[in-house]
């Protein structure tokens, strides 16, 4: 059999907790292609803005991406030829929050009020109104109560996410803050409340004197935990799946070994984290718990891949898929079954 012979292979990763962001920033990444010759290049940090557009719908070929399950989700319903070869899950802060003057306390005050999501431009798809959809949904549904009980109000915004990554608006910041048009139409009093997550959703939430009407995050029940973050997907296009399954397999050989290293170093990981978030160790610390170093796992287990399910059901019902799909025939067994194997050997 014939290897394909190749010297690059473009990567990207949400700046959010993930073992691929951490074995980027340990080295593993660079030095594991290295020794195949490979020269690892980055899709996100591109000058190319035609090449930064694939961290969300997924369009290179000899690429891998590791983040959050909308955009991926979103391609594959689209026809794009990716696998899914593992899923990372690490649970994060998510809250409905307010501000003290509109007398809400309890999600059940939110009946009948104004609960702003934002909505961004057609083109690329829309994950952060995704998320925020199926957050209010999640802890409504706490409460018996559903959308229909509330007034959805659309913050509409101009600018797409890529234009949020240009201007000079960021102050020589990589990105745009996170939730930052949600708060300014919470503090102008066009709605009432508010959907965060993460760090960033900390930050703001503090920056604003939020109150939290709700925090699910850490929700016992996975489906109501379940979002566009919680499970995060490790997927890769065809061509790479195929043609060179070897370096599928070193990619997720090398993803472990930085997991591996994250339980064995919990002050460190918090502060690599923190970094790779664009956030302080105090926030990761309150975002994610003190527990982060242990979830930074890849595994493709049954109740791993039904959860990217049930999001992708979620996503279907509420019209961000182009088509339905079965998520199982995205799934791609083989190099997670290959690592193990050699592992076991």
């Amino acid at each position: 059999m014939t290897t394909t012979a190749i010297s690059e292979i473009w990567y990207t990763r949400c700046p959010v907790p993930t073992p691929v962001g951490l074995a980027a920033q340990l080295g593993l990444l660079d030095e594991t292609f290295r020794k195949e010759g490979i020269e690892l290049k980055s899709i996100i940090d591109s000058p190319n803005r035609d090449i930064r557009q694939s961290h969300f719908n997924h369009t290179l070929d000899w690429s891998f991406r590791h983040g959050g399950n909308v955009p991926p989700i979103r391609a594959r319903s689209e026809g794009r030829k990716t696998r899914l070869v593992g899923i990372t899950w690490t649970d994060e802060f998510q809250a409905i929050t307010t501000l003290p003057g509109t007398g809400i306390r309890t999600t059940q005050d939110l009946k009948g009020r104004r609960f702003g999501i934002a909505r961004r431009p057609e083109g690329i798809v829309d994950f952060m109104r995704a998320t925020a959809l199926k957050g209010l949904v999640s802890a409504l549904s706490l409460e018996g109560l559903s959308h229909a009980d509330v007034e959805i109000v659309d913050i509409a915004l101009t600018d797409s996410v890529l234009d949020g990554q240009e201007g000079p608006s960021l102050f020589g910041l990589k990105r745009k803050q996170v939730y930052g048009e949600e708060a300014a139409a919470l503090i102008r009093g066009e709605v009432d409340a508010i959907y965060v997550k993460g760090t960033a959703g900390i930050n703001v939430a503090n920056l604003i004197g939020a109150i939290q009407v709700a925090e699910f995050g850490f929700h016992p029940d996975p489906n109501i935990r379940i979002n566009s973050g919680s499970p995060r997907v490790l997927t890769v296009d065809d061509l790479l799946a195929e043609e060179r399954p070897d370096l599928v397999a070193r990619l997720i050989e090398t993803i472990l070994r930085a997991s591996t290293w994250a339980e064995a170093h919990p002050d460190e990981t918090r502060r690599f984290v923190a970094r790779e978030s664009g956030a302080t160790e105090e926030q990761v610390l309150a975002a994610n718990g003190p527990d982060v170093h242990k979830h930074l796992g890849l595994g493709l287990q049954p109740e791993l891949v039904a959860a990217v399910s049930h999001y992708k059901d979620f996503l279907r019902d509420w019209g961000f898929l182009a088509s339905d799909f079965d998520v199982g025939t995205w799934v791609d067994r083989r190099p997670l079954d290959l690592v193990t194997i050699r592992a076991a050997a």
